[in-house]
């Protein structure tokens, strides 16, 4: 009997001490990580406000949908893809967004990026915050994008998915070399890509940008030889392109002046023009997350195949 009352004695004892041990854990949450380290989260977020549009089109390429996020018709005009969903509401500009608007949303957390760096503070004191550094002069901005791809799972709970995405990415962009090499007969061109900023300058993409990291997984070369920068842009005049003799020149979409450019004596005067050998690319956005390299890529592939089979038309006549 005495035994048996000690034996209910200690099991009470156990009750009690799960019941207060349990909490403890379900209060520690999950430990994320971002830029600035780990962090600490309740939950794996649900309702997340976003305030740039590569980190935007990480959480969107998660399968998540985002309760907010900024500039939705610029971000249609020039990333694209992945597409927003119609219930994701609009907060303003990527610079200066609408504080009562991020706060009525009611974020479990709100990502933010350099260009809102200075906004933490006032952030703060929505909601929790997290920061992803992508673009900087002192890393590999394609490498960053792929390792906060990988965060930004932790923090959705979709990490299986975000492995399987990267790795169908890998299979497709041995997938667009094979194309290249076959249609250039495997003697792929010197490759040099950009976006106007007018009819007379140029932003022209080198190291550390998204588009020469999708070229380098093409097994193209640049055609120009540019330095490391933040953001992996020069900018120069069109009459500095004259440089590019024997290489290709892809530039980036939306361009809406190409009737003024192609009456310009000096466009028409460069090498690669009148050779040619250059060509526009489908919209993507060259400042974006993972899998824009992918959209990035495959917008070149595209673009030289075109360029391949007029080549091949025209030898043939």
């Amino acid at each position: 009997m005495l035994k048996r009352k000690k034996m209910t004695k200690f099991v009470q004892l156990f009750i009690v001490s799960v019941l207060l041990v349990t909490p403890l854990f379900s209060q520690a949450g999950i430990t994320v990580t971002d830029s600035q380290g780990n962090k600490q989260l309740a939950q794996y977020a649900q309702r997340i406000v976003v305030l740039n549009w590569d980190l935007a089109e990480q959480i969107l390429e998660l399968g998540v949908t985002p309760v907010g996020m900024p500039d939705i018709a610029g971000y249609k005009e020039w990333v694209s893809k992945p597409g927003v969903p119609a219930e994701v509401q609009d907060i303003g500009t990527r610079v200066e967004p609408n504080y009562e608007k991020i706060a009525a949303l009611k974020p479990d957390v709100i990502i933010f990026a350099s260009p809102q760096a200075d906004l933490q503070s006032k952030l703060e004191r929505i909601a929790p915050v997290l920061f992803y550094q992508t673009f900087s002069a002192s890393h590999d901005n394609a490498q960053a994008a792929i390792d906060n791809f990988l965060n930004l799972a932790g923090v959705v709970n979709r990490q299986e998915l975000a492995e399987q995405k990267l790795k169908a990415m890998a299979d497709k962009l041995g997938d667009l070399k094979q194309r290249l090499l076959l249609a250039y007969d495997g003697e792929l061109p010197k490759v040099t890509t950009m976006r106007f900023a007018s009819t007379t300058s140029v932003f022209l993409y080198g190291g550390n940008s998204m588009p020469e990291y999708a070229l380098k997984q093409l097994g193209i070369k640049p055609a120009l030889d540019l330095p490391v920068t933040q953001w992996g842009i020069v900018q120069k005049r069109i009459s500095d392109l004259h440089t590019i003799t024997d290489g290709t020149v892809l530039y980036f979409e939306p361009f809406d002046k190409k009737q003024a450019l192609s009456r310009s004596r000096l466009w028409q005067s460069m090498p690669f023009v009148r050779g040619k050998r250059v060509n526009s690319v489908a919209t993507s956005w060259s400042y974006g997350g993972a899998m824009s390299i992918q959209y990035i890529a495959e917008g070149i592939t595209e673009s030289l195949l075109a360029l391949a089979a007029k080549s091949n038309e025209m030898s043939a006549n």
